[in-house]
């Protein structure tokens, strides 16, 4: 493959990851002219249309999403072994990136990151927090992490967290102004902080389970939140009951901040996992990085 050809193809997958012109300029380096003149010399070269354009998207067309299946694993397999040549020096080194929940990174990362990144000076980490179900091929990412129920059967799966419980929590003046609810479907005459999820759009259903029988509760409230820290402030602050986990809100229910209720009822979830296509060549970076965070019950 002749020089041009190689950048011509690197800056057609940039921007089919992106889904932006712009953004893949800045991350080429290059002006946002320049890259279209470079996708249009691809596209007139092979006689084809890759990529369909509107004013407010760009997204490839079936022959570009074509293109992006047969040549991305091909540079993903040029930049792991570039990076393994360099981890020949005497310590792995390189850039990690990863997307996740917010309550994991208090929860999974927050506690081990320092001793990491002091192992491992040479390694940086980017965590990108988003609690939808992200795309990590399509936006390049190294890994993701989600609770193990929700990992696609086709990535490779680590666990790197204890099982999450959940727990319905408020706090003493709300409670002194409402009554404690005994079971699930008195939620309903209680004001909820809901959580929104970005992928579908809707609303979190409260899940709960008791002798084997699993369901849940869909409530209403004053508030909605993307992520779980706000939901936690607005119980601690009195604004309504919240479905955190457990872990994230123990500090305040040990100092009597927050009161948990129906306890009986909590659900526990498969811990988190960190995952990442099969066929995806792991940099030594990211190998020493997966093992440092392997979960190893105790």
């Amino acid at each position: 493959m002749r020089r041009d050809e190689f950048t011509e193809m690197r800056a057609f997958l940039e921007v089919a990851r992106e889904r932006s012109f712009t953004r893949a300029a800045s991350k080429l380096g290059v002006t946002r002219s320049a890259l279209s003149h470079t996708i249009s010399a691809l596209e007139a070269r092979l006689g084809v249309r890759l990529l369909s354009r509107t004013t407010r998207d760009v997204a490839p067309t079936a022959a570009g999403a074509r293109l992006v299946e047969s040549i991305q694993p091909h540079f993903e397999g040029i930049a792991a072994e570039v990076s393994a040549i360099s981890a020949l020096r005497d310590r792995p080194s390189g850039h990690i990136r990863l997307v996740c929940p917010d309550d994991a990174v208090d929860l999974v990362f927050r506690p081990r990151l320092p001793a990491f990144l002091r192992d491992y000076p040479d390694i940086s980490v980017e965590l990108i927090v988003d609690n939808g179900f992200t795309n990590i091929v399509e936006r390049q990412f190294d890994a993701g992490v989600r609770l193990g129920e929700a990992i696609a059967r086709d990535m490779v799966a680590v666990r790197i967290g204890p099982d999450v419980s959940y727990a319905v929590v408020g706090s003493p003046e709300y409670f002194a102004a409402h009554t404690v609810p005994s079971a699930p479907h008195d939620l309903t005459d209680h004001n909820c902080v809901n959580l929104r999820l970005p992928t579908s759009g809707g609303l979190y259903a409260w899940e709960f389970e008791k002798d084997g029988r699993e369901f849940s509760v869909r409530v209403e409230g004053q508030l909605v939140m993307s992520n779980i820290g706000p939901a936690i402030n607005a119980a601690l602050d009195g604004a309504g009951l919240s479905y955190v986990p457990r872990d994230l809100v123990r500090r305040y229910l040990d100092s009597g901040e927050l009161q948990e209720v129906l306890s009986d009822w909590a659900p526990t979830f498969q811990g988190y996992h960190l995952y990442y296509p099969s066929r995806r060549h792991p940099s030594p970076a990211f190998s020493a990085f997966v093992e440092a965070f392997r979960y190893r019950q105790r």
